[in-house]
């Protein structure tokens, strides 16, 4: 029969008192039960009982207390700034007394940054400017009136002198010029001369006489504010603009009363010409593609075909220019089709002869990096080029102190920095806005989401494709008139604007393109004004320099330490020391940067994870930045290699502490739900679109893969909405 409970409990305790009197060594059987309990508890995963657990807890924490104190520390993303201080700082209860950071070490782990061998280049260098002034061609006196009162030139540049005669002689022409050479100018003067001219006087009602296409909103309202100060004295020509965002009833208003001189965007013009009837073309005189490459760009191609579909049904004889800092192969091919025995200008050859065959462009016509893909780019003379390798985890914190240095601790200084999508734009935008703007308490500050007083020198500003047009315009007008600032943009900003007083040019994340390299940093420099751009490249991303080198495009290398010793001039960032530390000479050295860019990326840390939204937020410019870098062509792939990618790294540069795991999950669930019930002519669309993409000279690097091609369609933001 089983004993009760309670008396096998106290049975080993009455047997351990009866031989603690009987036995010769009382203490035997008590070591051989522990022992037992012991391996018990090793064996399995049963929690012991009370009493033991208690004793056990009570002894681990004496002999494992310094193990558990930097454990915690790690766990918490915990780092004392100083090695050395943190191997003595686990003696006994002085731990306490070290400053502790709430961030894991941005020095750590880091790759080496290998040596830069950059090759000297000999880079193509255009005149600018010409002794020939304006009054010297046969222009209507108030033209030249106009351009000496109103615009203030009156001297021509090398591109205007070359191709204004050729223009007023009616030749179709194929311009090639230097980004801030002057190349509206050089379409504009003779466009308004020749319809100032004509016999009978312009009426507002005939329609238009010239068509202007551009490839983006703030290059039309620029191209349409240049030609209304021109037509000042000319006030029966009336211009008008079509772009994306506006009121489409608007528009067919204007279009209704008329319009002379028509600028817009492919898209807005496309819409209107399957949808309005009041555009005809039938007394169009002037096609003036601007910034013609970019107009082949994806999605424009087909909008171009239908454009000059309309056109060539209504009006037969015209004249045509095409103009582009980089004339590329897609270029020539259009060249082809729209050109009837063109013209060849080229700053950088020197050259205005006309090309060989009829409606063809000649070989020797087409720029020499369209034929051998290793051609060299006109670059400003006062333009200046500087590289910097920066290991992922200290991009942030080395954006933030050059933005710092030039724009804050420096006068008279305007930025533009380049990212890859609109998400990067408004992710970097509010956590700039929200911590580089705070006076005092930068923490404090960022987490407590209120907007901070910002500083008279330090001003932020986005661009970008997903804005509403009415902001996208107050932007531009704004950072074009503001003497200092920072601007942060896409590409859309990359094209033919002439934003005044601009110094420097930052490449956040590096052009898919030496011709998208010449195109950002020809915002700066402009018409013989000075400038600088910097490239901030990883340095997995190094060889990118001696691709930039075989289009003859020289730079010169930035060391990152130098960029982030401006923090010891902000007293925001210093470090709080305790003790007789405090009493110490503040030595500037290696050690005080680190500590300070350690304090940095705190701030941003702080900021990040202070909410959730802000957490998913970062994570989606993440996810964002991994699809725009998985986009680059081909001939770049061994360079931008994804797989390169320490994704723990790079969402440091991002304020997250750690790497989100599974950060194509949602967009494979995403494309998974759009394809569980297909629509045919969705697909329809997808195809054209695919086949488009896969003859443009832009799809290089997504021929490999048609589903690679169909998630950028879908996901990425589109080149002309950047």
């Amino acid at each position: 029969m089983a004993a009760p409970r309670g008396s096998l409990r106290r049975r080993p305790e009455a047997r351990v008192a009866t031989a603690g009197t009987t036995s010769g060594s009382p203490r035997a059987p008590a070591r051989r039960q522990a022992k037992a309990t012991k391996r018990k508890h090793q064996e399995s995963s049963e929690v012991p009982p009370a009493k033991r657990r208690s004793r056990a807890a009570f002894l681990s924490t004496e002999t494992t207390s310094a193990q558990e104190t930097q454990r915690k520390c790690k766990g918490n993303s915990k780092k004392i700034f100083s090695p050395k201080k943190m191997v003595s700082s686990t003696d006994g209860g002085k731990q306490e007394e070290k400053p502790c950071i709430k961030t894991s070490s941005l020095f750590k782990n880091n790759p080496e940054i290998p040596q830069l061998i950059r090759p000297v280049v000999k880079q193509e260098r255009e005149q600018v400017f010409t002794p020939e002034a304006f009054h010297q061609l046969d222009l209507h006196p108030h033209l030249i009136s106009t351009l000496n009162t109103v615009l203030k030139i009156s001297s021509m540049t090398s591109v205007q002198k070359q191709s204004i005669p050729v223009l007023l002689e009616g030749r179709d022409a194929l311009v090639r010029s230097q980004t801030g050479s002057g190349k509206t100018l050089a379409y504009c003067i003779p466009l308004v001369q020749s319809l100032q001219a004509l016999r009978s006087k312009i009426q507002r009602s005939d329609g238009p006489y010239a068509l202007v296409l551009v490839p983006t909103r703030e290059l039309a309202l620029q191209s349409f504010d240049i030609v209304q100060k021109l037509l000042k004295p000319f006030t029966w020509i009336v211009p008008g603009v079509l772009m994306g965002g506006e009121k489409r009833k608007s528009e067919k208003a204007r279009l209704r009363k008329g319009i002379n001189i028509l600028i817009s965007t492919p898209g807005r013009l496309v819409d209107h010409i399957k949808s309005t009837k009041n555009i005809h073309f039938s007394r169009i005189q002037w096609l003036i593609l601007d910034e013609a490459d970019r107009l082949l760009d994806l999605g424009f191609e087909k909008d171009i075909t239908v454009i000059l579909n309309a056109v060539n049904a209504e009006c037969q004889k015209r004249q045509n220019v095409l103009l582009s800092a980089t004339l590329t192969e897609g270029v020539a091919r259009l060249a082809d089709i729209s050109l009837h025995n063109p013209v060849n200008i080229s700053v950088l050859d020197k050259s205005h002869e006309p090309c060989k065959g009829e409606g063809k462009v000649a070989p020797e016509a087409i720029p020499p990096q369209t034929r051998d893909g290793q051609g060299s780019f006109a670059i400003p003379e006062s333009l200046e080029q500087y590289v910097m390798l920066i290991p992922s985890k200290l991009r942030l914190v080395c954006l933030a102190a050059f933005v710092l240095q030039k724009c804050k601790f420096e006068k008279d200084q305007k930025m533009i920095v380049f990212f890859s999508s609109c998400e990067l734009v408004e992710f970097h935008y509010s956590l700039f806005l929200r911590t580089l703007l705070c006076r005092s308490g930068a923490p404090a500050a960022a987490a407590s989401g209120r907007l901070p007083s910002a500083s008279s020198r330090l001003k932020f500003l986005r661009l970008h494709g997903n804005m509403e047009q009415e902001e996208r315009t107050a932007v531009f007008q704004e950072f074009s008139h503001a003497q200092t600032g920072v601007l942060l943009c896409t590409d859309v900003a990359a094209r033919g604007l002439d934003l005044p007083q601009v110094t420097w040019i930052v490449q956040y994340n590096a052009p898919s393109s030496p011709a998208e390299y010449i195109h950002r940093i020809g915002r700066t420099a402009r018409i013989g004004c000075t400038g600088s751009s910097l490239l901030m490249l990883a340095p997995s991303e190094a060889e990118y320099v001696n691709s930039l080198a075989s289009h003859k495009i020289n730079v010169s290398e930035i060391k990152m330490e130098d960029i982030l010793s401006v923090l010891t001039k902000d007293d925001r960032f210093e470090v709080r020391r305790r003790g007789n530390q405090a009493n110490k000479s503040q030595a500037v050295g290696p050690q005080e940067t680190r500590e300070r860019a350690t304090v940095l990326q705190t701030v941003f840390e702080d900021y990040v994870h202070s909410s959730k939204k802000t957490v998913s937020w970062a994570k989606k410019a993440l996810q964002s930045f991994i699809r725009a870098y998985a986009t680059y062509p081909r001939e770049l792939k061994h360079i931008f290699c994804i797989r390169a990618l320490h994704l723990g790294h790079v969402a440091k540069s991002f304020g997250l502490r750690d790497a989100p795991r599974n950060l194509s999950v949602s967009t494979v669930k995403k494309r998974k739900a759009n394809l569980k019930r297909p629509d045919p002519r969705q697909q329809t669309q997808s195809k054209h679109r695919l086949a488009q993409l896969l003859r443009s000279e832009y799809s290089s690097g997504l021929g490999a893969s048609a589903q690679a091609s169909k998630r950028g369609a879908q996901e990425a933001p589109r080149p002309w909405e950047r």
